[in-house]
């Protein structure tokens, strides 16, 4: 099967680590939704990252519902969602605020890398900025309680979500302000399976 999209996406590098911590063997084929659009459009049509090709040539897509399908397949000692219900609840909230993160980051990114300088919407910035560090301060609450034991979905997305922003708008999400943050990413980031799919 192969794994289409670029690792600067914390979607497509969420997806590529969490492979891996499966078991799945895949291909990773680093495409551009935007310098490689149409080469991308051929595997997908819709263009969006990650796009994952099953070996039966079903196409895949978006991040959750890529892993929603490996969860179910994974034997009970490789699944990365706690089987609880109240364990699995607070695993999905560490998820949700992840994704909101890593959607606002993109928000920010796109409105300064895609809009002409004149027409940025100072608003808009605004409030995506207020939601982005909402996220951020709320997962660094979670996390100062937060067990290393586990490495569970909501830990790798939190990470992904963090070393994005870091990569991407450090100087809006300043670090010594999410000491958690920054440690619990430091300590993924250092794992095989982190450290053969970096950002690139």
């Amino acid at each position: 099967m192969k794994l289409v999209g670029m690792l600067d996406s914390p979607y497509v590098r969420r997806v590529a680590i969490s492979l891996d911590l499966y078991g799945v063997d895949f291909e990773h084929q680093p495409l551009s939704v935007f310098s490689t659009y149409e080469r991308f459009a051929q595997i997908n049509p819709v263009v969006k990252a990650p796009s994952l090709v099953l070996d039966d040539s079903t196409v895949l897509m978006d991040s959750s519902l890529i892993l929603e399908y490996f969860e179910a397949l994974a034997p009970p000692n490789r699944k990365l969602l706690p089987d609880r219900a109240s364990e699995r609840a607070q695993d999905l909230q560490l998820i949700g605020l992840a994704l909101a993160a890593c959607e606002k980051t993109v928000q920010i990114v796109y409105e300064h890398n895609l809009r002409p300088a004149e027409k940025l919407h100072e608003p808009w910035l605004d409030r995506v900025t207020g939601q982005l560090l909402a996220a951020y301060s709320t997962l660094e609450k979670r996390l100062a309680h937060a067990s290393d034991e586990k490495l569970t979905q909501g830990a790798i997305t939190a990470a992904v979500a963090w070393s994005f922003s870091q990569f991407t708008v450090a100087s809006v999400v300043k670090a010594e302000s999410f000491p958690y943050l920054k440690r619990h990413a430091k300590r993924l980031e250092e794992l095989p399976a982190f450290t053969q799919y970096p950002i690139q």
